[in-house]
């Protein structure tokens, strides 16, 4: 399982020959470093004098980012099984006219979960990128920087992951389907962009204050 390997592990993996683990599986990686920073700020803030009255608000925050952060890694090791499964339908006998037919539903079932999965991502990335908002608004401020690489980074994976699904739809000729979630995918990437620039103006504010 990826999530279990060493960091230097899992890099020699991604770094080589395999398909997998690839892109999608980084986008998720994105996400929970993203989501483990929120964390990072709220145990940073929660216990401090100063932070009082904003305590039990990030107190809540921390559990909802904690249970992102174990979301995000599932779906690191669910993006390299879904594509696993795509070659593994590429690879059935195609001798026989009911082979084809069979291969073929194969390899469609299996690309739209690879659809699926980073898709998945990309929700979760909006979940976690208002977790980030509100850790930038009310954490300690000498952890300020890294609410704004927080958000960076799961705006990363909201792009990363975008990037797979575009290329998975493009190898489907379900065109309801296709319309159906590239629509999905433009609402969530520019819901994504949106929420990432109002994070970053607020960090930057904070900062010409520090």
């Amino acid at each position: 399982m990826l999530t279990r390997k060493t960091i230097r592990a899992f890099l020699d993996e991604l770094a080589s020959s395999s398909p997998a683990p690839g892109g999608g599986s980084v986008a998720a990686l994105a996400g929970a470093l993203g989501t483990a920073l929120t964390s990072m700020v709220c145990n940073l803030t929660i216990g401090k004098k100063k932070y009082a009255d904003v305590e039990e608000d990030l107190k809540k925050v921390l559990v909802q980012a904690e249970e992102l952060r174990g979301i995000f890694t599932d779906l690191i090791n669910r993006d390299t099984e879904a594509f696993t499964k795509v070659m593994e339908a590429y690879s059935l006998p195609k001798e026989t006219d009911p082979q084809k037919a069979l291969r073929r539903a194969a390899i469609t079932e299996a690309t739209k979960e690879a659809v699926l999965v980073p898709l998945e991502v990309m929700k979760h990335c909006i979940d976690a990128l208002a977790l980030a908002q509100e850790v930038a608004t009310k954490g300690n401020v000498n952890s300020v920087s890294d609410a704004g690489v927080s958000a960076l980074m799961i705006h990363a994976g909201c792009e990363s992951a975008a990037l797979n699904v575009r290329i998975n739809l493009n190898a489907l000729d379900d065109a309801d389907f296709v319309g159906w979630k590239s629509e999905e995918l433009e609402s969530v990437l520019n819901t994504s962009s949106m929420m990432v620039e109002e994070i970053q103006a607020l960090i930057a504010g904070k900062l010409q204050k520090s």
